[in-house]
């Protein structure tokens, strides 16, 4: 794909964004659009965030690491996305619904990194080595695509689909704790919907993250000693609209609170 096209995918992704109005799934009208394309046109939208809108990087999220999204997308690999500035809330925070479109919640591990991780041959254990802390996260993904008709290519241009993120208050050291038997607990509006394990994320968190350095090695690319990395969806998505209230708990890591506005 030429480099208007990109440009052009890019800036319509980042209207989306901001004006909260979805687009028809690019894979429709591009039925030839690569997976590495679509990375290009998730590039061009950070760069319009960044530069326009002056948001940070702060990390990454890594998507599609359960078998079940997999075989929805027909692809056999994650995917992956940015975490800005603009994305993240503390615990307990009240999100304003207005400025996302069709979100859902998952449940996640997030690891805070105390190294840099380069791969290629960046295994679990290295991962572990480097991670400071982990935490409980909601990360709450949206899609700019009309009504998530998204192929795999669509999800990756659209940043992973991922929308805002919710950091716990609780940081444990993760080597504290058996990250893969770990179990998740999703409770909205005081009924619990969702229930999960540390392994649904390709077998152990740790797996993920390792995943994405050596994903983005190959590109000469490291994840950063600071960085945010959310490592994948425990659980179901959980829809929400104005007025619900979620919680989610990790044993033996701890919990995290999300509401739903507008303010």
């Amino acid at each position: 794909m030429n480099e208007d096209k990109i440009a052009h995918y890019g800036l319509e992704l980042y209207k989306a964004l901001r004006r909260a109005v979805p687009v028809e799934p690019l894979t429709e009208r591009e039925p030839s659009l690569s997976i590495e394309d679509a990375y290009r046109i998730q590039l061009h939208m950070l760069e319009l965030r960044t530069t326009r809108d002056g948001e940070r990087v702060i990390g990454k999220k890594i998507g599609v690491t359960s078998q079940a999204v997999m075989d929805m997308l027909n692809v056999r690999q994650p995917d992956f996305g940015c975490l800005t500035s603009a994305m993240s809330f503390a615990d307990g925070a009240r999100i304003d619904i207005r400025t996302l479109i069709a979100p859902k919640a998952e449940g996640e591990i997030a690891f805070v990194l105390k190294h840099d991780l380069l791969g290629p041959g960046v295994s679990a254990q290295d991962v572990m080595a480097a991670t400071e802390v982990v935490l409980p996260c909601f990360e709450i993904v949206d899609s700019r695509i009309r009504n998530w008709q998204i192929r795999i290519e669509d999800t990756v241009a659209d940043n992973a689909s991922s929308g805002v993120f919710v950091l716990g208050n609780k940081a444990v050291d993760p080597r504290d704790i058996d990250l893969a038997s770990v179990s998740m607990k999703l409770v909205k509006n005081g009924e619990t919907v969702v229930t999960g394990v540390g392994a649904a994320a390709l077998g152990h968190p740790a797996n993920s993250v390792a995943w994405l350095a050596n994903t983005l090695g190959a590109l000469g690319m490291p994840l950063k000693a600071g960085e945010v990395i959310l490592s994948g969806a425990l659980g179901a998505m959980v829809p929400v609209q104005a007025d619900d209230m979620l919680q989610m708990s990790l044993e033996g890591i701890g919990d995290v609170t999300v509401s739903f506005g507008p303010p």
